[in-house]
C-alpha cells in the first residue's frame, strides 16, 4: 500500500492527513485523524456533462458506521447501518455549505463528496469532516477555490476560549458558547453557534480566534498540495455570444432594473422578465433569426442553450441588484437598510384543543407553531454513535410544504433542509428552556411554514416562542430571529452594504444569509451561509450589531402580544407530580418484574410513572389521577414511627396474636400481641378478631429488625366494651386483679 502522512497541531491534538492508494479510483482521497477520531474522504466528479440542468450538481454524504465507536449496532434483526442519523445528516450539511460556495457554479460535471466515519472519540467529527473533504477535493484534479478550513471554538462562563472542545466539554454545564466556523484566508464562510445568551462581544472574539486557527490549518493544507496536488481540470465559463448581450442591453436591461427595484415584496415581477426573456430566445430560435452576423441560426441551441440563456439572466439579476444597493443604496422592496418588514405576532387562539400555539408574521414569511407538552416518558430516546440512550425531553421539529412558497411538489417525509432549520430554531430556543427539575415535561414544538418570503427558520423561532409562552412553559427570556444579508461590490472596489431582515430576491441573489437569534440578554444561536469565498469578521461584526437592535424590535412585538409565560398550563395537557425516594427503595416501588409499579398504573390510570436512577420520580396523569398514583407511593415507601394511628386490617390469626396491614408495603404489616387487645388478660383471640376484620391500632414500637408491634387498646380503648368483654368474661379469671 502507498503511503504519505502528514500532521500538524490543532488545539493541542495531532491532525494528521494520510494520503494512500486505498481508494485510488476517486479523484481525490485522504484519511484525516484528529486525536482518535478518523474519517475517510474521497471526492469524485463525473465525465459527463448534464446540460439539461441550470445548476451545479453536487452532493455530499456523511456516511456513519457502527463500527467506528466500537458498536454492532442496528437492530435486533438488521445489524447494519440504516437511514443517516440526523447528526450525520446535519454534519454532512456543515461539510455541504463550506465547500459548495467555492466551486464554479457553471459546471454541470456532477460532483460528489463522502465522509466515511473510521473511528469515532471525543473529537467533533463535524470538523474534521470539513478539514478531510478540503484535502481529498484540494489535491484531486477537480476545479475547486479551496482549500477550506474548520475549528470549532467554546467558552466556559468566565473562562478562556477552548479551541477543538471535546464532548466532554461541550456538554458540560459551565460552557456557554459552541461555535463551528470555516474559513479561508483571513474570512469566514460557514458558521453553526450554539450559545447561552452570550454577548456580541464575545460571539466576535470567538470569530477572530477560529480565523487565527484557520490561518495554521490553511498553512498546513497549502504545503501538502504543493507537495502532492494534481493539475486541475479546465473549468473556463463557457464564453456568452454577443448577441446575447446585445439582446439583454436593447430590451431587457430597463425592464429587469424596473421589475427588481419595483417595490413589491415578492419577485413576481422578476419572474415575469425572465418568462419574457426565455420567450423571446425561443421566438428569435423559431424565426431563424440571423443572430451573429449573417450567420443565419437554425434553433434556440444552436445560437445558446436554455440553460445557458436562464443563467445569464439570472446573472444580471444579481449585478443588477448589488449594483442598486452598493452603488444607489437601494433595495428591492425600498426599504432601509436596518428596517425589519412588518410584524404581526398571535399566542393562542387557534384551538383549546393545542397545549399552545403561535402564530408569527414578518412580512410574506408566515409561521405558525403547536406545542405539545408530555410527561418524562415521551422523551426521545437517542442512541447514536455519538450519543447512547440518552433522553431528549425539547424537540422542535419544522415543515416546509411546497404550497409556502406558492409551488406544487412532493408532499410527507423529511430532507436535509427541513432538518436543519428545525435543528437550528431548536438549537435557538434550547438555551431558554427550563430545567427538568423546575418543569418536567416533555416539549414538543412543530413549526408550520405556511407562507415563505425570507428565513421562515428565525420565523419559526418567533412563532414558538409564543407558542411555548401560550403554554405556560416558564421560558426564562422570550427568543427572537432575525436574517442579515449582504451585498459586496461586484467591482471588487470593497464596498458593501449589509441588510437587515433579507427577502425575496435579496435572499436569492445576496452573498450572505446570517442569521441570528437571541434574547435581549444575548445570542441563543447563529448560522451563516454564503456565495462568496468568505466574509471578513469585521462585516459580520457590523452584522451582529444589526441583528442585536431587530432582534430588540422583534421582541417588543412579542412581548407586546404576551408578556410573559401564562400562570398554568392547558387543562388538556397532563398534570405531572414529582416525588422522592431513596435509591434502595426503587425497586419496592417498581416490584419484582415492575408488579408492583404496573399495579398502581392499572388502579390509577396515569398515563405514566418514570423513576430516576437517584430516586426521582416523575408522574403523568389527568383528572386527579397523578396525585392518586403519588398517594400509594407514598404509603408503599413510608418509613413507620412509634406512636403512630392506623386504621388497618386483620390478615391472618395466629394463636398468640393478630397481624394487622396498615399500609401497602412490605414492610406495613405487624403484630398484634394477644395482651395488646383489651386492657386486660384475654385467653384467646380467634373469637374477637377474624381475618378481613378493620380495626384501629398504634405503633408500639419497631424492633431492631424493624418489625412492628402494635397495639390495639391503646389506638381503641373502648375496643374490648364495643366487643362485649369484661374481666369476667375470660376464662378461669383472667382478667386483672383488683
Amino acid at each position: 500500500m502507498k503511503s504519505k502522512k502528514f500532521e500538524t497541531q490543532v488545539g493541542g491534538k495531532t491532525l494528521s492527513a494520510e494520503f494512500t492508494d486505498l481508494a485510488e479510483n476517486a479523484n481525490g482521497s485522504v484519511i484525516v485523524r484528529y486525536g482518535n477520531t478518523a474519517l475517510l474522504a474521497t471526492a469524485v466528479i463525473s465525465s459527463r456533462t448534464r446540460d439539461d440542468i441550470d445548476y451545479f450538481p453536487l452532493s455530499v454524504e456523511f456516511e456513519e458506521r457502527y463500527y467506528a465507536a466500537g458498536s454492532i449496532g442496528g437492530s435486533r434483526f438488521v445489524r447494519r447501518e440504516g437511514r443517516p442519523s440526523e447528526t450525520a445528516i446535519l454534519s454532512g450539511r456543515v461539510v455541504d455549505r463550506t465547500i459548495r460556495p467555492l466551486f464554479p457554479q457553471h459546471m454541470r460535471n456532477e460532483v460528489q463528496v463522502i465522509i466515511t466515519m473510521l473511528a469515532l472519540d471525543e473529537e467533533d467529527p463535524a470538523a474534521v469532516a470539513v478539514n478531510a473533504a478540503s484535502l481529498a477535493l484540494a489535491t484531486s484534479d477537480i476545479p475547486w477555490g479551496g482549500p477550506v478550513a474548520a475549528v470549532r471554538i467554546g467558552k466556559k462562563l468566565d473562562g478562556d476560549l477552548i479551541v477543538n472542545p471535546s464532548y466532554k466539554e461541550r456538554e458540560d454545564a459551565e460552557n456557554i458558547l459552541d461555535i463551528l466556523a470555516c474559513g479561508k484566508d483571513g474570512t469566514i464562510n460557514m458558521i453553526e453557534v450554539g450559545a447561552k445568551e452570550v454577548s456580541e462581544d464575545d460571539i466576535a472574539a470567538g470569530f477572530a480566534r477560529a480565523v487565527s486557527e484557520h490561518d495554521k490549518i490553511l498553512e498546513w493544507q497549502k504545503k501538502i498540495i504543493a507537495e502532492i496536488g494534481k493539475q486541475k481540470r479546465d473549468a473556463e465559463k463557457p464564453e456568452i455570444p454577443a448577441a446575447l448581450s446585445e439582446l439583454f442591453e436593447k430590451e431587457f436591461k430597463q425592464k429587469l432594473s424596473e421589475a427588481v427595484f419595483c417595490g413589491l415584496p415578492s419577485k413576481d415581477a422578476i419572474h415575469e422578465v425572465q418568462d419574457a426573456w426565455m420567450a423571446k430566445i425561443k421566438e428569435l430560435a423559431s424565426q431563424n433569426s440571423p443572430l451573429q452576423g449573417d450567420i443565419p441560426r437554425p434553433s434556440a441551441e444552436s445560437f445558446v442553450s436554455p440553460g445557458v440563456a436562464k443563467r445569464f439572466l439570472e446573472d444580471k439579476v444579481d449585478e443588477e441588484i448589488h449594483r442598486g444597493a452598493v452603488e444607489e443604496g437601494k433595495r428591492a422592496d425600498n426599504r432601509a437598510f436596518d428596517e425589519v418588514r412588518p410584524l404581526f405576532a398571535k399566542a393562542g387562539g387557534v384551538s383549546d384543543i393545542l397545549h399552545g400555539s403561535g402564530i408569527f408574521y414578518r412580512g410574506g414569511t408566515h409561521v405558525f407553531s403547536a406545542l405539545t407538552l408530555g410527561g418524562p416518558g415521551d422523551s426521545q430516546v437517542i442512541d447514536s454513535m455519538e450519543e447512547h440512550d440518552v433522553k431528549k425531553r425539547f424537540m422542535h421539529h419544522y415543515n416546509f410544504p411546497p404550497y409556502s412558497a406558492g409551488e406544487t411538489g412532493r408532499v410527507g417525509g423529511l430532507n436535509r433542509r427541513m432538518i436543519g432549520h428545525g435543528a437550528l430554531a431548536e438549537k435557538a430556543l434550547e438555551a431558554v428552556i427550563p430545567s427538568a427539575q423546575q418543569f418536567p415535561y416533555t416539549i414538543r414544538v412543530v413549526s408550520e411554514c405556511l407562507a415563505s418570503n425570507g428565513s421562515t427558520s428565525m420565523g419559526s423561532v418567533c412563532a414558538s416562542t409564543l407558542a411555548l409562552m401560550d403554554g405556560g412553559v416558564p421560558l426564562k427570556a422570550p427568543v427572537a430571529g432575525i436574517a442579515m444579508g449582504l451585498m459586496l461590490s461586484m467591482n471588487g472596489d470593497g464596498r458593501y452594504k449589509v441588510l437587515t431582515d433579507i427577502q425575496g430576491p435579496e435572499d436569492e441573489f445576496g452573498d450572505m444569509d446570517f442569521k441570528v437569534a437571541g434574547t435581549r440578554a444575548g445570542v441563543t444561536a447563529i448560522q451563516m451561509d454564503i456565495k462568496l469565498d468568505g466574509v471578513p469578521v469585521p462585516i459580520l461584526v457590523e452584522a451582529l450589531a444589526g441583528a442585536k437592535k431587530a432582534r430588540a424590535h422583534i421582541l417588543d412585538v412579542i412581548e407586546k402580544e404576551i408578556s410573559a409565560p401564562r400562570a398554568n398550563i392547558n387543562s388538556r395537557a397532563p398534570e405531572i407530580i414529582t416525588m422522592n425516594v431513596r435509591p434502595d427503595q426503587i425497586g419496592l416501588v417498581i416490584g419484582g418484574g415492575g408488579k408492583t409499579i404496573n399495579g398502581i398504573k392499572d388502579v390509577t390510570k396515569v398515563s405514566d410513572i418514570t423513576i430516576e436512577d437517584d430516586g426521582s420520580i416523575f408522574i403523568t396523569g389527568k383528572n386527579g389521577t397523578a396525585q392518586m398514583a403519588k398517594t400509594m407511593i407514598e404509603a408503599l415507601v413510608k418509613e413507620y414511627k412509634a406512636g403512630e394511628m392506623y386504621e388497618g386490617e386483620v390478615t391472618r390469626m395466629m394463636d398468640f396474636g393478630a397481624f394487622v396491614r396498615i399500609g401497602p408495603g412490605k414492610d406495613a404489616e405487624g403484630l398484634v400481641h394477644v395482651s395488646e387487645v383489651a386492657p386486660f388478660r384475654i385467653e384467646k383471640i380467634a373469637g374477637v378478631l377474624s381475618v378481613g376484620d378493620k380495626v384501629r391500632v398504634m405503633i408500639k414500637e419497631i424492633d431492631e429488625k424493624g418489625r412492628l408491634n402494635l397495639s390495639i387498646k391503646a389506638a381503641d380503648p373502648d375496643f374490648a366494651a364495643r366487643k362485649g368483654l369484661t374481666p369476667s368474661t375470660q376464662p378461669n379469671g383472667s382478667g386483672p386483679k383488683l
